[in-house]
């Protein structure tokens, strides 16, 4: 499984936990979890919201590609 977003690397340099990103978005915290396993990916619109949050560039929740 490819490693497509940096979720869980930038919500530990926020010092952010996930239960606390899904309370903001209203999403469950299993969601959230499968977002920072790269289980699953959210669509664009959540990516945008995340980076808000974490007042972060969009692009830095991405991993890049080689």
């Amino acid at each position: 499984m490819a490693n497509l977003n940096r979720i869980k690397v930038t919500l530990v340099e926020k010092q952010k936990t996930g239960k606390w990103l899904a309370e903001q978005l209203g999403k469950s915290t299993c969601t959230v979890s499968k977002w920072c396993s790269n289980s699953i990916q959210p669509d664009l619109a959540t990516l945008n919201k995340i980076a808000e949050l974490l007042n972060v560039d969009v692009r830095d929740l991405i991993t890049p590609s080689k």
